[in-house]
């Protein structure tokens, strides 16, 4: 039977008000007193009950987690991260999933905040405008998008397209076309921003094909257009993108990496599983959830703090290369 905070009394010789004060307001309690309830807490293994507490502190305890796709790895090895980082200060994460809907966000947005004490926002596809007044009404950390006065952890998406045409132009790609993601999407664009700089400064051919959905089936659905454009190699806004084209290049007889090198991003568990194994660029994702909870719990903690964002120090990928990258057709042998 798990114990209740008169165990926590009876055992530390003071009253269950004393308990309540000592976990609740730490300041108002002499130190040896707070001792007695800590030894006797830690003896007992006692949970404060959520709600209790919660009336106490006028917190919750809960925060939540918004992503665009629970179905995508990307976002699910995130939400890893975030649950993670809570469970160690018993803060529990309640996790909503919008659909790639921006319309969606919004009312998610606003059912969530009045059960929270914050919310992480991973990738939003929201504008600036909406994401401002949200942040207006409770605590805010972004994840893999940047507002002005809004707490937000990045990935360095330009110095990951810089490794991709790095590797790519060391194979001897001079024609290379890019498959982009959501077009809503702040990532799609600085990735697309990114390899476009990086192809102007090796003086590469880079070739739009689109913008698909971040999904196996666009992926499939953007493989034809790649072959058509008579490319050596793409990039893929991310790696769901890159195992479906994978697949169409197979039907079609295309051999990968021989005939058309493929490159994406993020570095999902089925990156290694794919035939051939997916080159990608490794995004640090759990870690990227485990900040966004650091900072969040800070501004919890402080709400009258400079929210911090991580711009110089966005989060930084790692080229990995596999098998379905390799020497362009007219410089093998």
């Amino acid at each position: 039977m798990p114990a209740t905070i008169r165990d926590v009394a009876r055992l530390a010789g003071v009253s269950p008000s004393t308990v309540s004060r000592a976990l609740s307001m730490p300041e108002m309690v002499n130190e040896v007193t707070r001792a007695r309830v800590a030894t006797a807490v830690d003896q007992l293994r006692y949970q404060p009950n959520r709600a209790a507490r919660g009336l106490i502190t006028g917190r919750t305890g809960n925060v939540g987690l918004v992503v665009p796709d629970l179905a995508n790895p990307f976002f699910a090895s995130i939400a890893k991260g975030v649950q993670a980082r809570a469970r160690r200060d018993d803060v529990a994460v309640f996790v909503a999933d919008t659909d790639e809907e921006p319309a969606v966000e919004a009312g998610l947005f606003r059912a969530l905040s009045k059960q929270v004490d914050g919310l992480i926002l991973c990738s939003p596809r929201s504008g600036p405008d909406d994401l401002t007044a949200i942040a207006a009404d409770t605590n805010v950390v972004l994840v893999n998008r940047r507002v002005r006065g809004i707490a937000g952890i990045t990935f360095d998406d330009e110095d990951a397209m810089r490794q991709a045409m790095a590797h790519l132009v060391a194979l001897g790609h001079r024609r290379i076309a890019w498959v982009g993601g959501p077009e809503a999407s702040w990532s799609n664009q600085h990735r697309e921003l990114g390899l476009r700089t990086a192809a102007e400064a090796r003086q590469v051919e880079l070739i739009a094909v689109g913008n698909f959905a971040p999904t196996y089936e666009g992926g499939v659905a953007a493989a034809d257009q790649v072959v058509a454009t008579a490319a050596t190699a793409v990039v893929t806004y991310n790696d769901l993108i890159a195992i479906g084209l994978l697949t169409r290049l197979h039907a079609r007889g295309i051999s990968v990496p021989d005939d058309l090198s493929v490159l994406g991003v993020d570095d999902i568990e089925m990156s290694r599983m794919a035939i051939p194994a997916l080159s990608t660029i490794r995004l640090p994702k759990q870690r990227a959830g485990q900040i966004a909870v650091e900072v969040l719990l800070s501004l919890i903690s402080r709400p009258e703090s400079e929210p911090p964002i991580l711009r110089e120090n966005a989060l930084t990928g790692e080229l990995i290369v596999r098998n379905s990258t390799g020497p362009a057709p007219s410089v093998q042998g």
